[in-house]
């Protein structure tokens, strides 16, 4: 019996970062055969540069009519760039995605990100209010995965600043590798379900990229990347910025922590019904050390 395994998303489950001859590959590409011991049918509707609103209108009706009996869900990042990112219209798409497609019998797959400030190294005064943000969607992710009872990963625990080879050129995707060790953790997570998985994806050593192949990218391509954001995200964040730097100076930073967990709080509990019975929890794997295979030196 053939099974079907839809991926939606932005750039990370599109496959940047995972080159192949005419296009991407990525660690949903490198998952789909090792999902099902029979054939499984794949098709990658990620994006780069998806919303979550993209995901919803785009995305999402052309995966309901695959009905897949895995379907990927990964989005948010890309929404914390934006001026307009509002954390509860985020919430409320991901969870018209994860409603519709578990009510088509699909079984989700979902992922906290990584903070895309700290995969930068940007200073504090830029990174703090970028990684409350990220924060905010990942602990949204977090609740509405263990209510629609999705395979979760915590993928923004994974060494990503502790391991370089991880990360592909602009420091935002994963390179080859890191895309594969995404792969071999949502496998670990399915099988450790009980889900009836084929064998697990074989690793292959991957050169990872070189400082040379940085400043390159960021002379080439990181550049552009700023200055298409300059106009909407930088200008919000610049003001954002400006206010972290003073309750920096105060030492009152932990003020915007507070508000921004207590706002969080209220925007899970509009989200998530609340049940008389316990929630479904996320099929999620325990923290641990994550050993590099063999092949990934």
């Amino acid at each position: 019996m053939t099974v079907r395994f839809a991926a939606l998303g932005d750039s990370l489950t599109e496959g940047v970062g995972d080159p192949v001859p005419g296009g991407w590959r990525g660690w949903a590409a490198l998952l789909a055969p090792a999902l099902s011991p029979d054939p499984v049918e794949f098709r990658n509707l990620a994006g780069s540069g998806a919303l979550s609103r993209d995901l919803l209108v785009s995305q999402l009706p052309t995966a309901l009519a695959l009905r897949p009996g895995y379907a990927a869900v990964l989005v948010g990042g890309n929404d914390t760039l934006r001026a307009s990112f509002d954390l509860e219209s985020t919430g409320r798409r991901f969870a018209a995605a994860l409603s519709s497609l578990t009510s088509a019998g699909a079984v989700p797959l979902t992922a906290c990100l990584p903070d895309p400030g700290q995969l930068l190294g940007l200073p504090a005064p830029l990174a703090r209010p970028l990684a409350r943000r990220m924060r905010g969607v990942n602990a949204v992710v977090h609740a509405l995965s263990a209510h629609y009872g999705a395979v979760h990963l915590h993928l923004a625990e994974l060494p990503w600043t502790r391991r370089r080879e991880l990360l592909s050129v602009d420091r935002l995707h994963p390179s080859a590798l890191g895309h594969q060790l995404i792969a071999r953790e949502f496998h670990a997570l399915l099988a450790g379900a009980g889900h009836p998985v084929g064998p697990a994806p074989v690793p292959f050593a991957v050169p990872a990229p070189g400082r040379g192949a940085d400043l390159w990218w960021m002379a080439t391509q990181g550049t552009r990347w700023v200055a298409a954001r300059s106009t909407d995200l930088l200008p919000g964040l610049l003001a954002l910025a400006a206010l972290e730097s003073r309750h920096l100076l105060r030492g009152s930073a932990r003020h915007l922590d507070r508000a921004e967990a207590d706002a969080t709080a209220a925007v899970i509990a509009r989200l998530v019904p609340t049940r008389a019975q316990p929630t479904p929890q996320p099929t999620t794997q325990p923290s641990r050390p994550l050993e590099p295979a063999a092949n990934d030196q």
